[in-house]
């Protein structure tokens, strides 16, 4: 079966095709970030604005990379949500209006579980079940996932994602935009110090995140510094040791707890070197997408939503992106696997 998958939630704009029987057969994607830089920041109408402009082309050449045509498409797979609202109105007017034309049908996908299933896309991919560790530029969150579409979210963030703590803690200390990558760049430039950053709610019990106070008292201690480069590089070690410490312990809770031995990464932050290197230190099996699959992709989706169309999965034929959409509320179908 081969599906073309649509990623818009955000500001990329992913399109791929993939084959239930020989697996990703191509795969695009169109960056917007140079555009937000300017404003250093998302700005939800350019983004939507843009993948109308993206769009239709990525999808011509992404069909073209594969060696089809349209009209090879078995089915259409797109991003419902979570998103901005008038990124996802792309994507799922142009996958469910291609698929009308074609008579084949489309399926609106969950954002996350395009993530949490990007790693099933390398070789020596995970079994079923595992814990997942979804850390995006939005979310964080750890799940225990039993099969497709079995989810039960274990703890996740009560206010800033990592990924925007990370952006936010940038911006803070001057960096341009996208600040997350900036930061943990600048972080490998630093050194351990007298700089000591709490470790948000490891001393309670459970597996929900806070990451609010980390920005806080990394622009107290910039402020309080010398304010050389030297001293901005140290609270951005300082900054990331704090936030890897603590997603570590709890990724090591949450095994012990479902006594899996089984560990998925996958999100933006799972492409930070020094999480991936802490994460493979724990006693357990850890998977990782490749670095271009970490941040949003059309691959992802097109793989989720090949998983649940081949399992027979249908829907209606209707728009209706959901900004907010929660994992546990989808199907489970263990015989898509």
């Amino acid at each position: 079966m081969k599906v073309l998958g649509i990623e818009s939630s955000c500001d990329e704009t992913g399109v791929a095709v993939y084959d239930t029987e020989q697996g990703l057969l191509s795969e695009r994607l169109y960056s917007q970030v140079a555009m937000h830089a300017e404003y250093g920041g998302v700005v939800p109408e350019l983004a939507s604005r843009d993948h109308i402009r993206k769009i239709v082309p990525l999808i011509r050449d992404a069909v073209s990379d594969a060696g089809l045509g349209m009209k090879d498409l078995d089915g259409i797979a797109y991003t419902s949500g979570p998103g901005l609202i008038g990124a996802l109105m792309v994507g799922a007017s142009v996958g469910r209006t291609m698929a009308w034309s074609l008579g084949i049908p489309a399926l609106a996908v969950h954002h996350m579980e395009g993530h949490l299933l990007a790693p099933m896309l390398e070789e020596g991919a995970p079994d079923f079940p595992f814990v997942a560790l979804l850390v995006s530029g939005g979310h964080t969150m750890l799940v225990e996932v039993k099969a497709l579409g079995d989810y039960a979210i274990l703890g996740e963030s009560l206010d800033d994602a990592v990924g925007e703590a990370f952006d936010k803690t940038a911006k803070l200390l001057g960096l341009s935009y996208p600040g997350g990558p900036e930061l943990a760049a600048l972080a490998e430039q630093g050194k351990a110090t007298d700089i000591k950053f709490p470790r948000p709610m490891i001393n309670r019990p459970g597996l929900d995140f806070s990451f609010s106070g980390l920005k806080t008292a990394a622009l107290q201690t910039w402020q309080k510094s010398a304010q050389t480069t030297e001293a901005k590089a140290d609270i951005a070690y300082a900054f990331q040791e704090a936030v890897v410490d603590t997603l570590c312990i709890k990724c090591e809770r949450a095994l012990k707890q479902t006594g899996y031995q089984r560990l998925v990464v996958a999100g933006g932050v799972g492409a930070n070197k020094r999480l991936r290197a802490r994460l493979n230190e724990l006693k357990a099996e850890v998977f990782f997408p490749r670095q271009a699959f970490c941040t949003d992709n059309g691959a992802m989706i097109a793989y989720a939503g090949a998983l649940r169309l081949a399992a027979g999965q249908q829907e209606p034929a209707v728009i209706s992106p959901q900004p907010r959409w929660s994992l546990e509320s989808l199907t489970t179908l263990r015989e898509a696997v």
